[in-house]
Parts: C-alpha cells; structure tokens; sequence
C-alpha cells in the first residue's frame, strides 16, 4: 500500500510500525517502509494518519513541528477492510494509506521464484556469517521446490540459514534443506475433495496411500500427453521442477 506525503524521493528507510517521529525524520525525502502495520497500536495509527495528513511532525522534546516530505509504503499479511469492521484498524488511516495496493502472492503460487531467492538469499547468508557461498545440488533444489512455503519467503531464509549452518563440502544437500511436516505440496488436483476411510489405508499407511494416487495421476498425465513432461506439469498445475522431483521420489519410469 502507498501514500505519498508530498514531493521527491531521495532514498529509503525501513522500519518496524512501532518507531516513531525520529525514524519518519531520517526518511526525509525518500521514502519510509512500514512492515506490517495492521500489528499498528491503534494510539500509533492516530500518530500516523497525523503524519500523513499534516505533513509534519513535533519531535520529542520540541514545542514547535518540522514538515516532512515522505513518501510511505506500508506492508501486512493480514487483511485490513476486515480488521477495519472488526475495529482494529482505523477506517481513515486504512483509506489513507490505500491508495495504491499491490498484491504479492505467495511464495507457494510462484514457486519459478524460489530457485533465483535461493541464490540471491546464499549469497546473502554467506556473506553475513563471513563463509564461502555454498552450491546447492538439483535434488536439494527439488526438495525446496516441493515445499508450500507457509511463511513465505522469510521462512525459505530460514530454511537456508539452517542449510549452510548444516551442510558440508560446501554444498547443500537434500539432507540439509529441512521442512516442516505436512506442508509438502502433495494437493494434486485428482486428490482434492476425495475422502479415505482409515480402514482403505491398508498396510502401506497414509502416505503410501497418497503416494499410490499420485503415482496414478502422474502416470495418467504423461500418458495423456505423451509423456511430454512440460504439459503434463502444466495439466497437473505443477511447475516442471515440481513433477521431475515426483517422478524420481516415485520411480516413474
């Protein structure tokens, strides 16, 4: 979400929404970056809206206020028109700082981003732990592929932190890209909405279960398409990294 104050932009700030009239001060100019500001205190958000509105501030301490040119670019992961009828969120600030919304989707729904984050964020990682940048091998990528990224890019930062922390030679491997149960992307189309009664599950458990109907539908895909991966990815609604990891994890032939 954007609003801007007034005039040109030289740089930029950023910020947790708790800072106050000293931070907003620094990013004159430029512009201030508010993450997360539905967590904004509903004492902070008359602050800011003041901000917005009059273009000034009055720093601690000063009887008289200084205006400010800046420009302010806020984020959330929450919705804020239902936070705003829940009354958590001020309705004039909310439409204040609306005034441009982009919506970025999430990291499960571009899963092409990960493999250029993942380069991007090793390099990043190394260099603040002051180590050589690690490889990572196709089937560690594959393993990042197949994930759902709860926590969206922050939580592949995480995963890769962890990863150069575990891995050895310089190199990350399956082993050391580790994810949290039950949040692998196993919701092939043929399996929504079908329902297994736990005595059908027989002596392979649950995940052999879905791993038998996957198999399946694979199959049934590079059949159909002649076993032109691409388009069978596509009619999976899988991306082609996705499928190539299940095809091998399910020794498809």
């Amino acid at each position: 979400m954007e609003s801007e104050l007034f005039g040109h932009k030289k740089g930029s700030f950023t910020g947790a929404v708790g800072d106050k009239e000293g931070l907003i001060h620094s990013a004159e100019g430029g512009t201030l970056f508010l993450d997360e500001v539905a967590d904004l205190p509903l004492h902070m958000q008359v602050k800011l809206l003041r901000v917005i509105q009059e273009k000034s501030i009055r720093p601690v301490g000063e009887t008289r206020e200084t205006p400010v040119d800046v420009r302010v670019l806020s984020a959330t992961h929450r919705k804020l028109d239902e936070l705003v009828k829940s009354g958590k969120f001020r309705e004039d600030l909310y439409y204040r700082i609306n005034v441009i919304e982009l919506r970025v989707p999430a990291l499960r729904e571009r899963l092409d981003d990960v493999p250029p984050l993942v380069d991007m964020l090793l390099d990043r990682i190394a260099g603040q732990i002051g180590v050589k940048r690690p490889q990572i091998s196709d089937e560690a990528m594959d393993n990042a592929l197949s994930y759902s990224y709860p926590g969206n890019v922050r939580e592949l930062e995480n995963i890769l932190e962890r990863a150069v922390t575990l891995c050895s030679n310089e190199r990350v491997e399956p082993e050391d890209i580790q994810l949290k149960p039950g949040q692998l992307l196993t919701d092939l189309p043929e399996l929504a909405g079908r329902d297994v009664a736990v005595g059908e599950v027989g002596a392979d458990g649950l995940e052999g279960q879905l791993e038998h109907i996957q198999r399946e539908a694979i199959i049934r895909a590079l059949e159909q398409t002649r076993y032109n991966k691409t388009k069978a990815a596509e009619l999976l609604g899988m991306t082609f990294r996705q499928l190539r990891y299940r095809v091998k994890k399910l020794g498809i032939e």
